[in-house]
């Protein structure tokens, strides 16, 4: 396995990202939360900076909900920084979460070595989580091929799949990522960790008040 290094000196790890950013924000009264500010830049604006340090093969972005707004950000965003980013939608969104991450997994075109599966709605995590993970993914051992993040025991975001486990995720209709860890437990590595970026998302009002955020 490769040594990581710096967060761009990773040649041999070939990264691709995918970011569910489909959903209605229900219990925010139906916004777009990939949408919502911090420090001048949307949600979805400082993920991909973040990630565009990781050199990723691969950026794609899974809408739905708030399908064209999401969309109009992503190209304002791809015009601004050296990233390519592709979308997808998803025409049912009301199905929930595991239709889009099937449909992402789906849509996924690049070659890869391991799939970074996050979330739109997380302010906290940045280049030194995902790289963290990473860390913990070339640390694996056999059958080991998802890292897991775990705060307590609360199960955190993102996490990282390698291409074998996607691969064997496709191979089942309608199976996604949860449920094939759940009935895969020795290909997951928990990754223990006392920073609680991993489970802090945004949910309600009061989560856009504790992190600073604001509505476009």
């Amino acid at each position: 396995m490769t040594s990581l290094g710096k967060p761009s000196s990773h040649p041999n790890l070939r990264l691709a990202v995918l970011l569910l950013a489909a959903g209605e924000g229900s219990r925010l009264g139906s916004i777009p939360k990939a949408l919502l500010m911090l420090e001048g830049q949307s949600l979805l604006k400082r993920f991909c900076q973040t990630v565009q340090t990781l050199s990723p093969v691969e950026v794609l972005v899974v809408t739905g909900f708030h399908g064209p707004a999401i969309e109009a950000e992503v190209h304002h965003v791809k015009q601004e920084l050296d990233l390519s980013i592709n979308l997808v939608r998803n025409p049912n969104p009301e199905l929930g979460q595991s239709s889009s991450v099937r449909l992402g997994l789906e849509s996924l075109k690049s070659n890869y070595d391991v799939l970074l599966v996050a979330l739109g709605d997380q302010p906290a995590i940045g280049a030194r989580e995902i790289i963290a993970l990473l860390v913990q993914f070339e640390k694996r051992t056999d059958p080991e091929e998802i890292i897991l993040p775990l705060f307590g025991q609360q199960r955190g975001n993102p996490v990282l799949l390698s291409k074998k486990v996607i691969e064997a995720i496709l191979a089942t209709p309608a199976m996604v990522c949860r449920p094939f860890m759940d009935q895969h437990p020795e290909l997951v590595r928990a990754f223990n960790t006392e920073n609680d970026a991993y489970i802090l998302d945004v949910d309600t009002p009061a989560d856009i008040r504790k992190f600073g955020l604001k509505q476009t």
